[in-house]
Formats: C-alpha cells, sequence, structure tokens
C-alpha cells in the first residue's frame, strides 16, 4: 500500500501508479472542491452504506477510465471499492473521515429492499493519501462515530484470528492515538494538531483492520443494513457490550487495549466512556423496535465477523447481548 500526507503527494502517487484518466467518485458534499490534478470525470452520487443502486451508477460512469479517487468516508471508499472489484481498477483513496475502509480490499453495499449489507471483496486499493485538513469541517456526530469505528478496528484486531505481530503494533498505536485524541477533537474541532493524530490513529486502525472483525462489527454491520443507520455510531453503541461478551475469551487482547489508552484498570470502562461521545449506547433511542431483535441476532450470527469472534456467538448469545444494549 503506497502512503503518503499532504493532499499535494496526489499529483506523484497518480503518476506512480500511472494513472492518467481517473473517475472520481464522491458525495455532493465535496462538488466543487478542487483537487491538485485535473479531472475530467466525477460522480458526485455515493449514497450512505454504499447503496446498490449508487454503486451500480458509478459503475456506468467508469468507462474508460483507468483509475478511480475515492474522496470522502466509508461510503465514498466502499462504492469505489465495488466498482474497482468490477472492473479492476486500481484505487487511490483521500479519506475525509476516521473509517478506515481504505485499507481492505473488502466492502460492503446496503441492499435497502432485502435489509441487508452485502459483502464484497477483491478491490484494488493501492494508495492512501491522508490530509487533516479535511476532516477539520467534519461534524461532531462523524467525527466521534468513525473514530470509534476505528477503535472497534483496533480493538477486534487484538483478538481475532488473523492478527500478526504487524496489525497488534498498528492496533496499539492506533487505540493509543484515538483514545487521547478523540475527547479533545470533540472539546476544540478546529485544533489541527488533535485533528492529525486522531487521522494517524485512524490510518493504523486500518492497517489493523486486516487481521479481520469480530461480534461489534458484525452487530453494526447487520444494523446499518436493516435500518440504514450509521455504521460507526452503532459501533461506538456495539463495542462495548461485545468487548464486555469477549472479556474471558479474550482477555490478552482486551489487556493490551487497555495498555495502550493507558486504562489498565477498565479498558472496557474507557471505551465505553470514549462510545458516549458518540450518542446513546441504547438501540431503542435509534428507533430499533424490541420485536426486532430475534431476527436480527439469527443475521448477525450469520456474519463472517461473528464468525470470527474469538468466543463462539449463536444466535441465543446474539440477542442477549442485543437486549442488554436495547
Amino acid at each position: 500500500m503506497i502512503v503518503r500526507w499532504g493532499l499535494d503527494a496526489l499529483p506523484g502517487v497518480l503518476e506512480e501508479l500511472s494513472v492518467g484518466d481517473p473517475l472520481l467518485i464522491s458525495t455532493e458534499r465535496w462538488r466543487g472542491f478542487q483537487l491538485p490534478v485535473a479531472v475530467r470525470r466525477s460522480f458526485y452520487g455515493v449514497q450512505p452504506h454504499a447503496e446498490v443502486g449508487g454503486v451500480r451508477e458509478a459503475q456506468a460512469s467508469a468507462d474508460g477510465v483507468d483509475g478511480l479517487i475515492a474522496l470522502g468516508g466509508g461510503s465514498a471508499i466502499d462504492t469505489a471499492k465495488a466498482v474497482s472489484s468490477d472492473t479492476g481498477l486500481p484505487i487511490v483513496s483521500i479519506p475525509t473521515t476516521y473509517s478506515g475502509a481504505e485499507w481492505t480490499d473488502g466492502f460492503g453495499m446496503r441492499d435497502r429492499e432485502a435489509g441487508i449489507k452485502r459483502r464484497g471483496g477483491g478491490a484494488h486499493t493501492v494508495a492512501i493519501v491522508y490530509d487533516h485538513a479535511l476532516t477539520l469541517a467534519l461534524p461532531a456526530a462523524p467525527t466521534a462515530g468513525t473514530s470509534m469505528n476505528a477503535l472497534a478496528h483496533c480493538a477486534e484486531a487484538l483478538y481475532t484470528a488473523g492478527r500478526s505481530e504487524e496489525t497488534d503494533a498498528h492496533a496499539v498505536q492506533g487505540a493509543e492515538l484515538i483514545s487521547e485524541s478523540l475527547p479533545a477533537v470533540m472539546e476544540d474541532p478546529a485544533d489541527e494538531e488533535a485533528r492529525r493524530r486522531l487521522l494517524k490513529g485512524a490510518m493504523h486502525a486500518g492497517a489493523a483492520l486486516r487481521a479481520g472483525m469480530g461480534l461489534g462489527h458484525a452487530m453494526a454491520q447487520a444494523l446499518g443494513g436493516r435500518y440504514g443507520l450509521q455504521h460507526g455510531t452503532m459501533n461506538a453503541v456495539t463495542l462495548p457490550p461485545a468487548l464486555r461478551y469477549n472479556r474471558d475469551a479474550a482477555a490478552d487482547g482486551i489487556a493490551r487495549l487497555g495498555e495502550a489508552m493507558n486504562h489498565e484498570d477498565d479498558p472496557i470502562g474507557r471505551v465505553a466512556e470514549l462510545a458516549t461521545l458518540a450518542g446513546s449506547p441504547r438501540l431503542r433511542d435509534y428507533d430499533v423496535p424490541r420485536e426486532d431483535l430475534r431476527a436480527l441476532s439469527e443475521a448477525i450470527a450469520e456474519r463472517g465477523p461473528a464468525r470470527n469472534n474469538p468466543r463462539p456467538a449463536p444466535p441465543e448469545a446474539v440477542l442477549t447481548v442485543l437486549e442488554e444494549i436495547w
């Protein structure tokens, strides 16, 4: 993965990849934003959760280009990944949130009619350009939500089956930076140094994500697919109970998380404290019907991250967790 800091690095990255005619994939928010490269074709129709309809429109816009630039958060990057998987085109990601989607070849697409988030893979994510200045106008809710998504990448990477010394190192660095910087950014959103450190933490979290995910992510994915709820916010809701569920099965990983956050005495408590910055910890406050919890638990148990969890997570156990946070 090519990683550069500063938007002025983009022309050199594209030259290094021999990309001369890219398609820009983004949202309406970034229409009119001037990149430091000439872009002939742009698609600003990215939909939340990379909905299938938006992905199809983006695919139709990619005919004849030789690369993709994804500018935005996880939805823009996942939309670009879906296009890349279909076309084989390389992606240069420019993240404007802390989601971490830029690091993996897997992606999710919301199928609104089916009420699920479909998974795909095989995207050619080859380069990332980070610039903290692009996050300065990010509102409080997505700042905290996507940061909690990043922290979930760190936490679950420390106890999933795909972990390694390399991903552990990234997870520890990411957790330290996020725990330290997120409260500072929420207190002063214009604090550029705190924003830079938070984005650096998200970068490490994204690199750690390659180890895999666990129950917390499985719940967040299912909730987003069924109700269209923000993925980051749902990670804030689901990560603390997932850590409690895995407390014994993943004791060493959770202890390392606590050390990284300088909260060895109560790492789960620290995660729960940070999660409150993203909103309510209760599913009822996001209009999730209690009568849906059993069906949700069955869908969650079938997801890959739930099957990858260090402690088995069958539907009845997942239902207990959902009841706890409803």
